[in-house]
């Protein structure tokens, strides 16, 4: 654990990049508390893969901080489909993030990885000492490995130049935003649109992938985007800090509990020809509960509050 000097947000000129995501909106929403100026940019106005976009952008714009949420992700479909892009593009987005934050002198920036970086049977809870001990899961390696070039990357960064440069590992997060695409979502929105179409059609079953008995760990992305602003105020190491809620749940009971709040009362069936991913997945929390934060959004609360936002959608989420 390292608690560093008290960085305020007060009077900052702040950008969130990948504001528009999941994980950048919400702590676009958080930062509404921190009398900050939020300075965000729409991919049409700039590309994060083109250096010399980005270096100009900085340069103009002159961020005193960062929050480096911006990344292309997807479920196992997706990375298994896409390899050479969820591996290129992220390297290109922290890539050239990051050494602009360097060029123009931007006192702080938090990259923003994914807990998919630790081996596939790393023992559990996932402690931060676990990155590079082990193989990682086959179907997202790719990701996995550009999101481990970024937290070494603010570590270079950090020890080279002295830039204070930290990362945050999520966990696997739901809320506001989600991606509900069936190709390309994550386990629990699609486990929600699957189970909403089911019940609005009279549908006997639901299939999910895999023998359900692979457990994950779930947290709300406005508790991430808490602990993110924490970490940016009270933190300050070349570590990379977990941020988890510290509890799992089998797929297979995340599917029930779904169902339940969706009211979906038929079937859940198991597809076995589907992979199952990584058999559990649960990282420590210890390091940052031991600087005094935890979250507060249990996780039945947070999906009937996300299912509340699906049914209020006119279209899809891509």
């Amino acid at each position: 654990m390292a608690i560093g000097t008290p960085y305020d947000l007060r009077g900052k000129r702040v950008f969130v990049a990948g504001h528009r995501g999941m994980v950048g909106s919400a702590i676009v929403r958080r930062l509404a508390r921190e009398e900050c100026t939020i300075l965000t940019a729409a991919r049409a106005e700039l590309d994060l893969k083109d250096q010399a976009a980005v270096r100009e952008w900085f340069a103009a714009e002159r961020p005193d901080a960062v929050f480096l949420a911006a990344a292309k992700v997807g479920g196992i479909l997706a990375n298994d489909s896409y390899p050479a892009d969820f591996l290129y593009d992220n390297l290109m987005i922290e890539a050239n993030v990051i050494e602009a934050a360097h060029r123009t002198a931007v006192e702080k920036l938090m990259f923003l990885g994914s807990s998919c970086i630790y081996p596939k049977f790393a023992a559990q809870p996932i402690t931060e000492e676990a990155l590079l001990t082990g193989a990682l899961e086959p179907t997202n390696e790719w990701y996995a490995v550009a999101k481990i070039a970024g937290i070494k990357l603010a570590q270079a960064y950090r020890r080279q130049h002295g830039c204070d440069f930290i990362s945050a590992m999520p966990t696997n997060l739901y809320g506001p935003g989600d991606n509900f695409d069936l190709s390309s979502s994550h386990v629990l929105p699609a486990l929600l649109r699957k189970a909403h179409e089911a019940h609005a059609a009279g549908t006997a079953s639901i299939e999910i992938w895999g023998t359900g008995t692979p457990r994950r760990e779930f947290l709300h992305v406005d508790d991430l985007a808490d602990a993110c602003v924490f970490l940016m105020k009270s933190y300050s190491d070349d570590e990379h800090v977990n941020v988890g809620s510290g509890d799992d749940i089998a797929i297979a009971d995340l599917a029930r509990l779904v169902a339940d709040v969706v009211g979906f009362v038929g079937e859940i069936t198991l597809d076995l020809s589907k992979p199952d991913g990584t058999p559990r997945k649960l990282m420590s929390a210890a390091k940052l509960q031991a600087m005094g934060w935890s979250p507060r959004i249990i996780l039945r609360d947070g999906i009937e509050q996300v299912y509340a936002d699906y049914r209020a959608q006119t279209v899809y989420r891509a």
